[in-house]
């Protein structure tokens, strides 16, 4: 079976296109969001494999799942015939497994073209506001988009900063620096 990035690439792009072209990009990422958090646990797929079950039956338990959780508001909660249409295709085509990749292409299509890129820092301490927007801006020259940045604490790090930005990975931490240490010594 393919990889479900892989599956999941052509029902981003293609839900991203209607999105941008009906000017929902910031609705649809919410709802995907919150598919993308339903679907994290697995029994909501396994109660969807349920053989006993049609694909209205289906569509039905979503919508009022969607309805439920995330509110009227959410595309896939019926208020919207793109949304509804969407979970229909994915059931027919039983792909609704693969809802948090599509949620996470799409939002890296959308980061694309708003030009952003979401950043986490992880530290060994809280950073202050002043060393968050210092950092903020430090890679937005860098990498030459806005920042959307979001901090973590570990204190296994003992001190310095990991951060992640897509692909980027800008290791500043002591351990990792103790870690390297190690290893030159080892060898």
């Amino acid at each position: 079976m393919a990889d479900l990035n892989t599956i999941a690439r052509p029902y981003a792009e293609a839900v991203f296109d209607i999105a941008r072209e009906s000017q929902a990009l910031d609705e649809l990422s919410e709802s995907l969001a919150a598919a993308q958090a339903l679907m994290a646990d697995g029994q909501i797929e396994a109660f969807l494999a349920n053989p006993g079950l049609n694909d209205r039956q289906r569509l039905g338990f979503l919508e009022g799942l969607f309805e439920a959780t995330v509110g009227k508001g959410s595309v896939f909660a019926g208020g919207s015939q793109h949304g509804t249409n969407f979970l229909k295709i994915l059931l027919e085509n039983d792909r609704v497994a693969a809802l948090p990749e599509i949620a996470e292409q799409y939002e890296a299509l959308k980061a694309r073209i708003q030009n952003t890129v979401d950043v986490v820092v992880t530290s060994a301490t809280p950073l202050s506001s002043e060393r968050q927007a210092d950092i903020a801006r430090a890679l937005k020259d860098r990498l030459g988009r806005e920042v959307r940045l979001a901090t973590e604490v570990d204190e296994d790090l003992i001190g310095g900063a990991v951060i992640r930005a897509g692909d980027i990975v800008i290791d500043g931490s002591v351990s990792s620096r103790l870690e390297s240490l190690t290893n030159a010594l080892v060898t």
